[in-house]
């Protein structure tokens, strides 16, 4: 094609494939509201839907889809299979990638023990549920099949129990729910995290589902708590149970309870070993725990923790120092540790497309009318096969009194297509008993085997009757789930697992945590740098390592059983520990404490206290000349809270802050070169921690406190000129040449 010569106007496109796309490149406004429900509303409704919550039937299509896979490969029975095999058949109907597929069936696996009663039985390394690092082997080295209880979940699934509807690309159908004989959804533990809402459901013991099931059906009004017991974990534990809180979860679907690990004193090797742990947690996070606690100096009766999980089951091990009383020991794991943890409840179920949160009676109730629409039917589609079969059968009864003339008609009729037709005005039968009679073979056409066919006609009538009974009579039906229930209990009931304790007689007292209150020295720097440094460090130590251009504010004498108060330049104040820092060395920058502490964003650590008792008063001097006066008492709290707003008053700017034991003499000097001697008792304490407190030396405009210093009495010559017995006063003028006052530690 020849080149364009230049200013020659560009050919006009057609119109058709290679054609620009009009109005392509331009920038259309959209309010934030309509993107939302156009784009990301459809997108959670995916999650909430298809993803994260599970059905009235237990299960979540992830899961449904795997199971459903394993069952049409034939998995119920036989040898177990390489889990890379099933997980390539699962892509099928799960396009989201073999690592999601085989996470799932993971989970599903007895192997993993995150189920009470798993759905896959598994050969080979598929980790376990109570351990963070102990990983499952790739599904090239590992095996499965689906585990005997697995045939409850598909028991007439090709009965059309439940409807069938096209996998992704259409080329096979997959069940909607499972047809399931017993409440999987309460059996069986489901969490799951969707957009903007989540769900997780506790599992229960299989026995007592079944048994409250049954109980509700035949009476609504029962309490369910008198027979479902509790939750039951298949790690075990112990329950702290409160019936009274039981019953709230049990009514609103939500609420939390507590379980304990178990544990037990092996006394001649002088250890505890821990063999069952909550279900929140991994051995891994209660070790971690445990050492920072010794490192800390918070526990001190530990020499060792290790784990010592094998094939036997779970089993972490902590070596006592001698004389150590286990018990009491336990009592610290038990309050510092995730030993005990709560297990939130949030009963967050699919019914009908829609997500709702319910109590234990009504996801009963719900599954219930979900079995009963199965049952019927179940009935009404053997009720059909029953009928079709009787009306062949009726056919075929005709014959039976005069064969001869059946066999006449067929050897008479010269073509094929007219045998159907002849029988039927011969022995008057329909097209359909017609067919059936054709088609029986010749060595059939004799008296006995007709006799015997139609002998079954009468046994038909009467399971006819029945199953039309049972499709007019909800008791019936009622009578037919229970029955079930009854068998599934026979199979698979088990004992508990989790032990249930009383959690009124079984909470752990106010244990007092025993920490080292070793003397230490500490470092606060202006920059906000904090270190805890023992007598021992600091004598074989050289000059402290600082920022460049920092310099250190605060050093103070102390021991390690101490509170800290780190007050910020944004008016709060933070509360921590001493025990909950490191020791440290001169060496070192040390803590930079607004990371510690989790300041907010560009907030930094000005001063630093140290109490045991909260005795003595904050002094907070502002440079307009006025002094607030708070009780440290102030800031006492009842519960564990690390920060405290409106520590000060940010109406006026803050010039100095310091604390101070007991009441004693200030120095304030103005930018106008004129001085004031106050006594901290001459300011009004108030437990309003962000008050303003009074106006203490009169500063013009302009003007402005410069400096701040304690006061030693005949350190100035005639200091009375720059006492006063009023305030707020201006003070006197600065003489020349006279000397500065050591500055405060700020």
């Amino acid at each position: 094609m020849a080149p364009r010569k230049k200013n020659e106007a560009a050919p006009k496109r057609k119109n058709n494939a290679n054609a620009f796309i009009a109005g392509a490149g331009t920038v259309v406004e959209s309010p934030v509201t309509e993107t939302l429900k156009t784009n990301f509303m459809p997108y959670a409704m995916s999650v909430i839907v298809s993803r994260a919550i599970p059905e009235i039937d237990g299960f979540k299509p992830s899961h449904r889809k795997l199971l459903y896979t394993m069952y049409n490969m034939g998995l119920l029975n036989g040898k177990t299979i390489k889990s890379a095999n099933i997980v390539g058949r699962t892509m099928q109907l799960n396009p989201h990638g073999d690592a999601a597929i085989y996470e799932t069936m993971v989970r599903l696996s007895e192997g993993h023990e995150a189920l009470l009663h798993p759905f896959v039985m598994s050969k080979g390394s598929f980790g376990k549920a109570y351990s963070r690092d102990m990983a499952y082997a790739a599904s090239r080295y590992t095996e499965a099949k689906l585990a005997p209880i697995a045939a409850e979940l598909f028991c007439d699934i090709d009965k059309d129990t439940v409807d069938f509807v096209d996998n992704y690309d259409a080329t096979m159908k997959e069940p909607v729910l499972f047809p399931v004989t017993f409440p999987t959804v309460l059996v069986n533990a489901n969490m799951g995290i969707a957009a903007g809402m989540a769900s997780s459901i506790c599992p229960f013991n299989l026995k007592e589902v079944c048994e409250t099931t049954i109980a509700y059906i035949k009476d609504e009004e029962i309490n369910v708590a008198d027979t479902l017991l509790a939750p039951d974990f298949p790690i075990g534990g112990q329950l702290l149970y409160s019936r009274a809180d039981m019953e709230k979860i049990y009514e609103s679907g939500r609420g939390s309870f507590k379980v304990r690990g178990v544990y037990n004193y092996d006394k001649s090797a002088n250890c505890i070993d821990i063999t069952e742990i909550p279900p929140t947690t991994t051995c891994e996070q209660i070790i971690e725990k445990v050492v920072e606690l010794v490192k800390a100096k918070k526990l001190t009766e530990i020499n060792d923790i290790r784990d010592e999980t094998d094939l036997e089951g779970l089993k972490i091990t902590i070596d006592l120092k001698r004389g150590v009383d286990p018990e009491k020991l336990m009592k610290k794991i038990i309050k510092m540790t995730p030993f005990e943890d709560s297990f939130a409840c949030n009963f967050n179920i699919l019914i009908a497309g829609s997500p709702r949160v319910m109590g234990v009676k009504e996801i009963i109730s719900e599954w219930v009318a979900y079995r009963e629409e199965c049952v019927r039917r179940r009935v009404f589609f053997k009720l059909s096969k029953a009928k079709d079969k009787l009306h062949l059968l009726k056919g075929l009864e005709k014959i039976l009194l005069d064969i001869d003339k059946a066999i006449k008609i067929v050897r008479e009729t010269e073509q094929e297509s007219e045998v159907i037709p002849n029988l039927m005005i011969g022995f008057g039968i329909d097209e359909i008993q017609a067919e059936y009679v054709a088609e029986i073979k010749l060595r059939h056409l004799n008296r006995e085997y007709i006799l015997k066919r139609t002998a079954e006609i009468e046994n038909l009538i009467k399971e006819i009757e029945e199953m039309e009974s049972v499709l007019n009579s909800r008791t019936k039906v009622k009578k037919i789930i229970i029955k079930e229930l009854e068998e599934v209990v026979k199979k698979y009931g088990r004992d508990r697992k989790t032990k249930i304790i009383s959690a009124e007689t079984e909470a752990v007292e106010n244990v007092e945590i025993e920490v080292d209150n070793s003397p230490v020295t500490l470092f606060f720097t202006k920059d906000g740098y904090f270190k805890k440094i023992t007598p021992q460090s600091l004598r074989m130590s050289g000059e402290q390592k600082l920022k460049e251009g920092d310099e250190i504010t605060q050093v103070i004498e102390s021991t390690n059983a101490v509170d800290l108060l780190f007050f910020s330049n944004r008016g709060q104040v933070y509360k921590s520990k001493t025990a909950e820092f490191a020791d440290s060395k001169a060496s070192v920058l040390g803590d930079y404490v607004p990371s510690k502490l989790q300041f907010d964003e560009n907030e930094n650590a000005i001063y630093m206290v140290e109490t045991t008792d909260y005795t003595g008063y904050m002094v907070f001097i502002f440079d307009n000349g006025r002094i607030s006066r708070v009780p440290l008492s102030s800031y006492v709290t009842k519960t564990n809270r690390k920060k405290l707003i409106k520590a000060y008053c940010e109406k006026y700017t803050l010039h100095t802050v310091m604390y101070v034991k007991e009441d004693t003499d200030l120095l304030l000097k103005s930018s106008n070169s004129r001085m004031l001697i106050v006594n901290t008792a001459m300011i009004p304490a108030k437990p309003t921690k962000d008050n303003g407190g009074i106006a203490v030396m009169t500063q013009k405009k302009g003007q402005r406190v410069s400096e701040i210093s304690l006061y030693t009495k005949g350190t100035l010559e005639s200091e009375h000129r720059y006492r006063t017995k009023n305030l707020p006063a201006a003070g006197s003028k600065q003489p020349v040449g006279t000397a500065s006052q050591e500055k405060l530690e700020l």
